[in-house]
C-alpha cells in the first residue's frame, strides 16, 4: 500500500520525519526504515574512479534517495532561476572535490559557504508518497515559497498584467530577427549571383 512521508527541512538541512524533529542520524535511520519497507533506493550503477578505470557498485540508500528528493522539491519553491542554476553546476564540483579526498581544504570550507547561504531560505516541509519502489512528491511548502499563483497560473491574476509580455517576447526575439534578416539578405544576394552566371 503507499505510504506518505514527510520531510520537514531548516535552512537545507533536514530536520524532522512526519513532524517528529529527530537527530541527524535518527532521522536517516527512520527513512531508511521508511522507504527501505517500499523498497526505495535501490542503486545498481557502473562509476567513473578517481584514477580513471569504472568500477559497478550496487549500494541501498533509501534515507538518502528521499531526502534528496525532497530537498530539490524545497529548492524548486525557494531558489530563483539563477541561484538554482548555478548551484547545480557548483554541487558537481563540490562532488569531485569531496570524491577525490579533499575535504581538508580552503576550496571545499569556501564551498560549504556559498552553500550554507544559497540554502538559508530552503526551509519547509515535502510530502512523498512512496509505492513499490517508486515515490512522487504530493505536497510542498515553504514560508520563503517564491512561487505565487497569481503570477505564474495561466489564468494570471490581478498582479500581472499581460501586456509587459509583448516587450518581453519582442525584446527576447530581437536577436533572432536580426540573425533572420541578415541570412534573407544573403540568401538573395547568392541568387541574385547565380543569375548573372
Amino acid at each position: 500500500k503507499p505510504e506518505d512521508v514527510t520531510i520537514g527541512f531548516k535552512s537545507g538541512r533536514p530536520v524532522s520525519v512526519n513532524g517528529k524533529r529527530m537527530s541527524a542520524v535518527a532521522l536517516l535511520e527512520e527513512l531508511n526504515r521508511i522507504g527501505g519497507k517500499h523498497g526505495v533506493g535501490g542503486v545498481d550503477l557502473v562509476e567513473n574512479r578517481y584514477v580513471g578505470m569504472k568500477s559497478r557498485g550496487c549500494y541501498e540508500t533509501p534515507g538518502g534517495t528521499l531526502i534528496m528528493a525532497a530537498h530539490r522539491e524545497i529548492e524548486g519553491l525557494t531558489l530563483d532561476r539563477g541561484l538554482a542554476h548555478y548551484k547545480q553546476a557548483l554541487a558537481l564540483d563540490y562532488a569531485d572535490l569531496v570524491y577525490a579526498g579533499f575535504w581538508f581544504t580552503p576550496l571545499r570550507e569556501s564551498l560549504d559557504a556559498f552553500f550554507d547561504k544559497a540554502t538559508a531560505d530552503n526551509t519547509g516541509e515535502v510530502t512523498l508518497r512512496l509505492y513499490k519502489g517508486g515515490f512522487q512528491p504530493v505536497s510542498r511548502k515553504s514560508p520563503y515559497s517564491l512561487y505565487s499563483l497569481d503570477i505564474a497560473s495561466f489564468t494570471m491574476g490581478a498582479e500581472y498584467d499581460q501586456r509587459d509580455a509583448r516587450g518581453f517576447i519582442n525584446l527576447i526575439g530581437l536577436p533572432m530577427q536580426v540573425r533572420a534578416s541578415l541570412q534573407s539578405r544573403h540568401k538573395s544576394k547568392s541568387k541574385k549571383v547565380k543569375r548573372k552566371q
